[in-house]
């Protein structure tokens, strides 16, 4: 079942029985056959007009699991004429019930497919099934049912407006789509995050547009045969493959008929984007980059608090904008919790992600590797201390191929230093000690990014404190990644604009329109 309120999720039977070497992927299978990912355009699978294809490289071993259609400008076209018909035809004509009806089943389906989905999450990013299984695709599925049960219960404002003539008027609201919505997603969650967009925009009676990173293009493809499956209108969902500049990204942003656009990753991407829609006065939804702090005082539950911050730093090889990048540490606790976090990092086993054993998966790619790198010889330049990692791990044929990275924890940095100051996005943490509240605040809001931030405490009254004067969008505190969905998500500063969850979702993907009736 799927709890979605809070974002805990206990896998079905069928799934727990589920045996990992039933699992094929071309890890076990080395001679697999090379998948092909198509656009997915109108309720059919379509070759990319110009005919240019990509390839799809796994992150474990290097090899090319797939060829990629890359969409041009003509196929974003088509995707969006498709969208807007859909808009005004099937889709914008059916009872809101029977549309959030189907949404459900989206999610149903999903899970029917759990082991399709999962392998096709972990042949692209790597990430070991302990995780993709717990997390991407129940949470990816469950994205659909708790859209369609809230926009199924969201309420309209109404008021009677007193007239001269004493008999009134009655103004009430109508919700409305805002039309095709452009839907760019990152590679990182890919399955998790893309339906975190696209069921909220289609509970709201919205078609969209959906360009997958060109890292993770699998379970983007692989819904559109769901959405087939349960009766989904064509032309509801699309799904175009490509890059940004000069590829479908930007045919997407810059199309005259795409009413809004929803974006998560890098900060300097949103920033393009918003340049790119501003002449057309489009709304966005940006969730960016982050450089978040965690602070643990010296009251804290010791092992709980290493735990959660051991997790708060690696999980996903570092790759969860909600990672924490920066420790601040209270001196009477310093040198003993450095050492703890060290033992935890030695101890993450990396390797065949469909392995239970295997708890730290690669970096997305070589390319994201090298900047990984160049970070960890930035902070030896800089002066840092390595207390663990900052290198490749040998791990024989054929991970040797893939992107794997050792997970690192630096000290020894001042606050300045380049890597304190820049999101690096991988399994990695600078250590610093404080002495006082203040301090650790001044250091924790020290940055232009805003997303997120941890608190260690046993001091509830200072927890309460500090979580008001930290500048990000969401404090947890004696916890990490703990969701209600229904709560407001998203930063501040160049971590973002705009909040998604619940009905903040809702009320980017629809717009009010007020009625008045003089009665």
């Amino acid at each position: 079942m799927l709890d979605v309120t809070s974002g805990r999720f206990q896998l079905t039977d069928i799934i727990e029985s589920m045996n990992d070497q039933l699992l094929q992927s071309e890890i076990h299978n080395p001679q697999s056959a090379i998948k092909d990912y198509r656009l997915f355009i109108d309720g059919s699978y379509v070759d990319a007009s110009g005919g240019n294809t990509f390839e799809d490289v796994s992150p474990v071993t290097g090899r090319v699991i797939a060829r990629v259609a890359e969409a041009n400008a003509d196929d974003v076209d088509r995707a969006v004429a498709a969208a807007k018909r859909a808009r005004h035809g099937a889709w914008g004509k059916m009872g809101v019930n029977a549309r959030l009806d189907l949404l459900a089943r989206v999610a149903d389906r999903i899970m029917e497919r759990f082991d399709e989905f999962l392998e096709a999450e972990i042949g692209d990013t790597g990430k070991p099934v302990s995780w993709a299984k717990a997390i991407d695709i129940p949470r990816g599925a469950a994205n659909f049912k708790l859209f369609a049960n809230l926009v199924r219960n969201v309420p309209n404002e109404s008021y009677q407006t007193d007239t001269e003539d004493g008999l009134g008027a009655l103004n009430y609201a109508i919700r409305v789509p805002l039309g095709v919505v452009g839907v760019i997603c990152p590679w990182n969650l890919p399955l998790l995050l893309m339906t975190w967009k696209v069921a909220p925009a289609l509970a709201c009676g919205n078609t969209v547009v959906v360009k997958p990173s060109e890292e993770t293009p699998g379970t983007a493809t692989l819904l559109g045969e769901v959405m087939n499956e349960v009766g989904i209108p064509p032309g509801v969902y699309n799904v175009v493959h490509g890059f940004g500049p000069g590829s479908a990204g930007e045919a997407l942003t810059k199309h005259p008929d795409v009413a809004a656009i929803t974006f998560t990753g890098e900060t300097r991407t949103g920033s393009a984007i918003m340049k790119t829609v501003a002449d057309g006065v489009k709304p966005v939804s940006f969730e960016l980059g982050g450089k978040n702090p965690a602070i643990i005082f010296a009251d804290a539950d010791f092992d709980a608090a290493v735990a959660g911050v051991a997790r708060s730093t690696f999980a996903n090889c570092g790759q969860v904008c909600l990672c924490s990048e920066r420790l601040y540490v209270e001196r009477p606790i310093f040198d003993r919790f450095v050492e703890a976090l060290a033992e935890r990092a030695k101890k993450l086993r990396m390797g065949d992600p469909f392995q239970q054993s295997t708890t730290m998966g690669p970096l997305i790619s070589k390319g994201h590797r090298e900047k990984v790198l160049s970070y960890y010889q930035l902070a030896r330049e800089e002066g840092a201390t390595i207390v663990t990692g900052g290198g490749i791990p040998k791990l024989g044929d054929p991970f040797d191929g893939g992107s794997f990275v050792e997970p690192t924890i630096l000290t020894g940095l001042p606050e300045s230093a380049r890597v304190i100051k820049e999101e690096i996005f991988g399994p990695v943490c600078h250590v610093q000690p404080f002495d006082s509240e203040d301090e650790a605040l001044a250091m924790a809001n020290d940055t232009e990014y805003g997303l997120c931030s941890a608190l260690w405490t046993q001091n509830l009254s200072r927890a309460h404190r500090l979580a008001a004067q930290i500048d990000v969008g969401i404090t947890w505190v004696n916890s990490w990644f703990l969701r209600d969905l229904r709560t407001p998500f998203g930063g501040t500063g160049i971590s973002g604009i705009g909040r998604e969850g619940g009905i903040h979702s809702v009320n980017f993907y629809s717009e009010l329109r007020n009625v008045c009736v003089k009665l």
